[in-house]
C-alpha cells in the first residue's frame, strides 16, 4: 500500500499554503492526500460556559473545512482527513512515518525574505525519519514557475529548478533520489550545490592560489563521480553541478531564491538527545523564501 503525502494543517495562513502545496505534490506523484489536525487540549481549566465536547467541536472544523475546500479545487484527488490528539511536536514526526512526505507551514517574515519556522515545524523536520517539506505563507501554485512572457507567475510555464545541497563526505542515496525524483516529476533541472571551504594553513598568496584551485578540481571531480550513476538513473533531468567555495548555507540561499523547491539532508542521530538539525540546515529553514524539503538519512 502506498504511503500518502500527509498535510499537517493547524489552520493558520502558513498551513493554508501548505495545504495546497501538498494537494499539488499528492497529484504530482499520484499518491493520496491525508490530512492531519493534531489537537492539544488547554492545560488550564475552561470556562463555565465552555465544556471538552464544545474545544474538540470547533478543532474538528480545522480538517472538515479544509479537506472540503482541498477536494474543490483538486476534485480528482483522493484525500482523507484524521484528528489526533496530543502535543504536535510529539504527534507530527510518528505521522512522518507513515507518509511518504509531510507537509508543513512556516511563519512569515513581515517585509523580510524568507521565512520563521516554529518550535513545531522545526521539531518535527529534526526528528521526522520520513521527508518534511516547510512551506511559507503566501506560497502560491504560480511561485513554483518560471514567469511567462509578460513576466507574471503563471501556472503554464514550466518549473524552476530544484536545487540540492550536497554534503561530499556524506553522499545518502536517499537525499540524492529524492532530489532527482522531484527534478523528474516536474519536469525541470536539477542544481546541485556543494560548498566548500579551505582550512587556514598561512600560505602566501601564490600558493594559496594554487591550493584553492586543486581543492577546487578535485571537488568538482568528486562531485561529477558522485552524480554519475543518478544520471543514468534520471536521464530525462537536466543536471547542473556546482562545487563552490564558500559558505555552503549562503551559496545555497542564493541558488534557491529563484528555485522551485530546495532540498537539504538531516542525518539522523540514533541518541535521543542532542542537536538533530545542522548549521546548514537552521540557516536555510529560517532564511529561505521558497519552500524547503528535508531528508532524512543515515
Amino acid at each position: 500500500m502506498s504511503r500518502p503525502v500527509t498535510l499537517g494543517l493547524d489552520g493558520s495562513r502558513e498551513s493554508v499554503a501548505a495545504a495546497d502545496w501538498a494537494a499539488r505534490e499528492a497529484e504530482l506523484r499520484g499518491l493520496p492526500l491525508r490530512v492531519v489536525h493534531v489537537w492539544e487540549p488547554l492545560p488550564y481549566p475552561l470556562p463555565p460556559h465552555t465544556n471538552a465536547e464544545v474545544q474538540r467541536h470547533w478543532a474538528e472544523r480545522i480538517p472538515r473545512e479544509a479537506t472540503e475546500e482541498l477536494a474543490a479545487r483538486h476534485p480528482d484527488l483522493e484525500i482523507s482527513r484524521d484528528q489526533l490528539r496530543g502535543h504536535p511536536a510529539e504527534v507530527l514526526p510518528l505521522v512522518a512515518d507513515e507518509s511518504e512526505l509531510l507537509v508543513l507551514g512556516s511563519r512569515g517574515l513581515k517585509g523580510l525574505t524568507g521565512f520563521m519556522v516554529g518550535s513545531v515545524g522545526l521539531s518535527t523536520a529534526a526528528h521526522a525519519r520520513r521527508p518534511v517539506v516547510l512551506v511559507r505563507a503566501g506560497e502560491q501554485a504560480g511561485d513554483e514557475h518560471r514567469a511567462d512572457a509578460a513576466g507574471q507567475a503563471s501556472t503554464a510555464t514550466p518549473y524552476k529548478d530544484v536545487v540540492l545541497g550536497l554534503d561530499l563526505s556524506n553522499p545518502s542515496d536517499e537525499l540524492l533520489e529524492f532530489a532527482f525524483d522531484t527534478a523528474a516529476r516536474r519536469g525541470t533541472r536539477l542544481r546541485v550545490v556543494h560548498g566548500w571551504s579551505l582550512p587556514l594553513q598561512g600560505d602566501l598568496p601564490d600558493a594559496a592560489a594554487v591550493r584553492e584551485a586543486e581543492t577546487g578540481e578535485r571537488r568538482s571531480s568528486e562531485l561529477a563521480d558522485i552524480l554519475r550513476t543518478w544520471r543514468q538513473k534520471f536521464p530525462g533531468v537536466e543536471v547542473e553541478a556546482q562545487a563552490v567555495i564558500g559558505k555552503p548555507a549562503d551559496h545555497l540561499l542564493e541558488s534557491g531564491c529563484d528555485a522551485s523547491l530546495v532540498v537539504i539532508g538531516r542525518r539522523i542521530r540514533r541518541s535521543p538527545v542532542g542537536t538533530h538539525l545542522g548549521s546548514v540546515a537552521h540557516a536555510v529553514l529560517h532564511h529561505c523564501s521558497v519552500p524547503v524539503a528535508v531528508v532524512p538519512h543515515d
